[in-house]
């Protein structure tokens, strides 16, 4: 984690949301109508949706699924060139165009000025998916801390920055959805990935406390645990292994398929069909939720 992050200045989010008078107060909360539980697919059109770390992988297949049921999706991730390549794929329904921005999720000042742009574009956001993520393993033992610092930054410090530069248009507009993409690591936890594991538990625990401070503002805010995901990163972790035992690939790509009761690795598609339910047509009654996509390797 950098200096930046911890000992900067106060963020544009920040003093934005400094501005709100936020109650404070349980009797505070309830003394405003309790907002109607609408899903957002029958609010009006259209939908704005951004999110994080979607240039390839379940980012990538959430934007999909969201852009072919009739949102505008803003893709933010580090690589321009990344975001451009993806942007083109995204299916237009009703006239609707999509866009971009350069968000580095663990830097404090460029999640502020991302925010910016896109309040700016076209005001509130009806939903917000913290996707952005990535996964170092070693055993504790030989864990360095620059390594523990960097899985804190980008799994759990930028689920902050971006759910807290988010929120005031949301709670202003009292509606909205912000979906965590954790992991069954923050479910189960896994061995030699114990900085991504904490960060993962961190994250269910931020949604579940800020599911109860906006419920009455008309936010939703939950969690989609993924299991043993068929991206690059397990990808990656597969040749990893065929590397340093010469193990064959199918081989070693059955230590992570076994682990689900399905015998095989989750797809993409997967998760981005309940991260769609969340943002679209889950209640709000359906709030501080971690919802497991693992085959049944994780059951709630």
């Amino acid at each position: 984690m950098t200096n930046e992050i911890r000992n900067g200045d106060q963020s544009e989010a920040v003093a934005a949301i400094g501005a709100i008078e936020l109650p404070t107060q349980t009797a505070d909360l309830l003394a405003e109508p309790i907002a109607a539980a609408v899903p957002l697919s029958l609010r009006p059109t259209p939908r704005r949706v951004l999110v994080t770390g979607a240039t390839r992988g379940i980012g990538a297949a959430i934007a999909q699924s969201l852009a072919a049921a009739g949102w505008h999706v803003t893709l933010a991730g580090r690589t321009r060139a990344a975001l451009e390549e993806v942007l083109v794929t995204l299916p237009i329904t009703e006239g609707l165009t999509h866009d971009w921005v350069e968000l580095d999720v663990a830097d404090a000042a460029s999640v502020s000025r991302a925010f910016a742009q896109v309040h700016a574009k076209g005001g509130a956001l009806q939903a917000l998916v913290n996707n952005a993520g990535a996964v170092e393993t070693s055993p504790l033992v030989r864990l360095r801390q620059d390594s523990w610092d960097r899985m804190l930054a980008v799994n759990l410090t930028g689920v902050f920055l971006c759910t807290q530069a988010a929120l005031p248009p949301m709670i202003a507009a009292r509606a909205g959805r912000i979906v965590n993409v954790a992991s069954t690591a923050g479910q189960k936890g896994y061995a030699y990935c114990t900085a991504y594991a904490a960060a993962k538990h961190g994250v269910l625990g931020l949604t579940r406390s800020l599911a109860l401070e906006v419920a009455a503002h008309g936010i939703a805010v939950n969690a989609v645990c993924p299991g043993y995901t068929d991206t690059a990163i397990v990808r990656d972790g597969v040749a990893r292994i065929v590397a340093a035992t010469g193990r064959a690939e199918a081989d070693a790509l059955a230590t992570f398929s076994k682990a689900s009761p399905l015998q095989r690795l989750v797809e993409p598609d997967e998760v981005a069909a309940a991260v769609r339910w969340l943002c679209a047509d889950a209640p709000l009654a359906y709030t501080g939720q971690a919802m497991s996509v693992s085959g049944g390797e994780v059951t709630n």
